[in-house]
């Protein structure tokens, strides 16, 4: 061995020595796996990853390719690493472990990775894997007490810390080398009912859920039958691989049933961004010779009962598939009892957990939008506006609107600057018909996630030229600009040369931040400097209201 790989050999070891010297000086160790009984240590992994200079040694896989190195970086020979180096590395934290293997410090399993330069470029090795039965065996019977007195006999909400734990266990291969899928979603269904009561504490126990079966699926499951390549949007894409048989075995795994239930849970729970991951893993299960994910892909998931997803009458034709999120609507009689019996389905289907951000594909001989440019023409835009046209819907479009409006989801036939929230076309209709509805443009715009909508710039142009500044509008015309664009322009000016109407406005803005109120006041007034600029021109009262105004913004 040369002195320059000897050298390099003692930066790594002097790095590990570093690592665990760090990690065991550390106070919190039984504090930490106190908190639930179902974590056994707090690492599993480490990684070395070695550089001239900067080796580090971390739970984290910090990421170095090919393209960090320098010329000058030295680059072993492959069979150097694994006949050298790595037998020196693992005995260094064969040590540590023997040492530390049966305190909270390490879990019932470690791995120990690394990654090296060598002349054929960056070589990725799992240098040890390591594994405490002792542990092992009472994390299992931790699993199998919690599973037993907590969830399948269980009667109270439960905690997210031990659904975080839970979910990756009970996919881990070297816990139920024997996997049970059955078991397995029920244990997942029975968490999810047990905090049904509790709204956001539900969301994260499901996220949690579909986070591990997608690590599970992406990391363990598909790699076994498909090359995997990241595109260049760090997306994995899937080739079956040539010599993988399609065998029985295959189709009707207890994994292809686990990859299933994970599509489903994407496709149901997980925001508009996520729902491509689930069909992937429909289509991916297709390939394998799933005839269920061939029905899903074609008649839906299956969550629903047939009379859910299926109406004809002589007036309308309703029928979804919540795997493309998608209801085909066909009207037979154009009145409004077509559109009631569409609008009460569609409601139906939200309140039961159907994808918020599904579209509509409408057949209809009526061609009705809204009076509001700028809005995508899309079929689901055009049922809206047709059911608008009768006022004896309007309440039951309220309660539509109501059941869909969902931040972070998208109606699936816009993208772009078009895109629009859930109960967008049913919500502006309603607030251009009446002042009715200005509690329910007040709450949509609540949920607005402007960041990625735009739509609401055109529904506030439409709003302040239809009502202009009033005792009962300003609140509205606050709470919508809130949410605005900077492209937002109005005309309203002129309305607040009147010392009441500033007045109303003022009242509206005081309590919110400053870069709050800029945002207000930007489509009125355009910049505060401008602002700033008519109040010293002002007189009176006036000059009072704006100078306040000014403050308000933060000038």
């Amino acid at each position: 061995m040369t002195a320059v790989v000897e050298q390099a050999l003692e930066e790594m070891i002097q790095a590990i020595h570093e690592w665990f010297d760090e990690q065991t000086a550390r106070k919190d160790l039984e504090q930490t796996i106190q908190r639930t009984k179902l974590q056994m240590g707090i690492f599993d992994d480490i990684f070395v990853l070695y550089k001239p200079g900067r080796t580090i040694v971390d739970s984290l896989d910090m990421g170095w390719d090919e393209g960090s190195l320098s010329t000058q970086t030295i680059r072993f020979t492959e069979e150097l690493v694994r006949t050298e180096i790595q037998p020196r590395l693992v005995e260094v934290v064969q040590e540590k472990l023997a040492e530390w293997a049966d305190t909270p410090l390490i879990d019932y399993r470690f791995t120990f990775r690394g990654k090296f330069p060598t002349s054929n470029g960056m070589l990725k090795l799992t240098l040890l894997e390591y594994i405490n039965e002792e542990k092992r065996q009472k994390l299992l019977e931790r699993i199998r007490t919690y599973t037993d007195q907590k969830l399948e006999n269980g009667v109270y909400p439960t905690k997210p810390l031990e659904t975080t734990f839970l979910a990756k266990h009970l996919l881990d291969p070297v816990l139920f080398p024997s996997m049970d899928a059955t078991w397995i979603i029920r244990q997942y269904e029975q968490i999810q009912t047990l905090n049904r009561e509790r709204k956001d504490a539900l969301a994260e126990h499901r996220h949690t859920i579909i986070y591990a079966l997608t690590l599970w699926a992406e990391k363990q499951f598909l790699p076994q039958y498909f090359d995997v390549q990241i595109s260049e949007y760090c997306e994995n894409e899937y080739s079956l691989k040539p010599d993988q048989k399609l065998d029985g075995q295959v189709k009707s795994s207890h994994s292809i049933d686990l990859l299933l239930y994970a599509a489903v849970m994407i496709l149901r729970f997980e925001p508009s961004y996520s729902k491509p991951r689930g069909l992937r893993f429909l289509e991916l299960a297709k390939q394998l010779g799933s005839e269920q994910a061939d029905r899903m892909l074609t008649e839906g998931s299956g969550t629903y009962k047939p009379e859910d997803t299926y109406v004809k009458t002589e007036q309308v034709e309703c029928q979804a598939n919540d795997v493309f999120a998608r209801i085909a609507i066909q009207i037979h009689q154009e009145e409004p009892g077509a559109y009631q019996q569409a609008i009460a389905f569609i409601i139906r289907l939200l309140e039961q957990g159907f994808p918020k951000s599904y579209h509509i594909k409408l057949k209809s001989k009526v061609k009705q939008y809204l009076p509001i440019k700028g809005l995508a023409k899309s079929d689901t835009h055009r049922f809206f506006a047709n059911a608008l046209e009768y006022p004896e819907l309007r309440s039951l479009l309220e309660q539509y609107a109501r059941a869909a409006i969902q931040e972070f989801e998208f109606y699936a036939d816009t993208e772009g600057e078009k895109s629009g929230m859930p109960g967008s076309y049913a919500a502006f209709g309603l607030g251009l018909t009446s002042e009715q509805y200005f509690p329910l443009i007040y709450e949509y715009m609540a949920q607005v996630d402007d960041e990625h909508q735009m739509i609401q710039d055109k529904f506030i142009a439409a709003f302040a030229d239809k009502y202009g500044v009033t005792a009962d509008s300003v609140s509205v015309l606050v709470q919508s600009l809130r949410r605005s664009t900077d492209g937002l322009k109005l005309k309203l000016l002129p309305e607040f040369e009147q010392d009441e109407k500033l007045e109303w406005l003022l009242e509206q803005v005081q309590e919110l931040e400053s870069y709050e109120v800029q945002r207000v006041l930007y489509p009125i007034f355009g910049k505060v400097e401008k602002l700033a600029a008519l109040a010293r021109k002002a007189e009176g009262k006036r000059k009072e209201l704006l100078l306040r105004l000014s403050h308000a913004a933060g000038k």
